[in-house]
């Protein structure tokens, strides 16, 4: 399994997985020219991909969709509600019906060789949900505009090689930052996005030997940046109530405007 973020942020969000047979996306937020050249420096054209996998309709995971998918003609899998939201942002144009397959949470399906299994998040959108990929006895997931997390969540995360896992905002910053005082109630509730504190307690309970890489991902442009994730969430690791430390653990960040190293599991 490959796993690659070509764009990754609170400004657009695209995901490439894949296996040596199949290719994939998880979101679309980004122009089709940047997701175009995403998918060249990865050596994979877009009539190759198999499915899009969209985790839920705010413009940051779509906006790019409409003209990536109808050129391609590349099959997208979503939840109803988020299949609902994309037929309700006009900006896309329109979604030919045949693109649009609806999946379920806790219901797998396979493309290609590939299984994936989605898992319903809390985020205030329709239908959201996050993506865990399995093939050949190894497992990747992106899992991002997390509001919180339970054990279900944990449950979904468990046993991975790799993971893409949102660690969006600095409380601090935050908080004495510009956002409006109901936006900065809304990323940090429960329908939000994940702090960097929040995201190094939810990888303390998913750390195992075999976990291979793990990105942070989605980072706010106002309320983070990415050596103060690495370094929180470095820190929940050693200080949280697990046998590993900081630094024992290949994390990298993932940025907004440029396409990360490839992972490989």
């Amino acid at each position: 399994m490959r796993l690659c973020s070509i764009a990754s942020g609170s400004s657009g969000n695209c995901i490439y997985a894949g296996s040596g047979h199949t290719h994939l996306l998880v979101d679309t937020g980004i122009s089709k020219k940047k997701i175009e050249e995403g998918l060249k420096a990865l050596d994979v054209k877009g009539g190759e991909l198999s499915g899009i996998l969209i985790t839920h309709e705010h413009s940051d995971h779509i906006q790019g969709l409409g003209v990536f998918s109808r050129k391609y003609g590349i099959p997208v899998f979503a939840t109803r509600g988020t299949i609902e939201g994309i037929r309700n942002y006009k900006s896309l144009g329109a979604m030919p019906d045949e693109l649009l397959h609806e999946i379920k949470a806790d219901q797998e399906f396979m493309l290609g060789d590939i299984t994936v299994h989605p898992f319903a998040t809390s985020h205030d959108a329709k239908e959201p949900c996050g993506y865990r990929m399995d093939c050949r006895g190894k497992s990747v997931a992106v899992a991002t505009d997390l509001g919180t997390y339970d054990s279900y969540i944990i449950e979904n995360l468990k046993g991975l090689d790799a993971v893409l896992l949102e660690a969006n905002h600095d409380i601090h910053m935050l908080e004495v930052g510009p956002y409006p005082y109901p936006l900065k109630r809304r990323v940090m509730g429960d329908k939000g996005h994940l702090s960097n504190e929040l995201s190094g307690r939810l990888l303390c309970d998913i750390l195992h030997d075999n976990l291979k890489s793990v990105m942070l991902g989605h980072l706010s442009k106002e309320n983070n940046y990415a050596e103060l994730a690495y370094e929180t969430v470095k820190l929940e690791i050693t200080f949280g109530d697990n046998p590993y430390k900081g630094e024992d653990i290949p994390l990298k960040v993932a940025r907004r405007d440029q396409i990360s190293d490839i992972i490989m599991v």
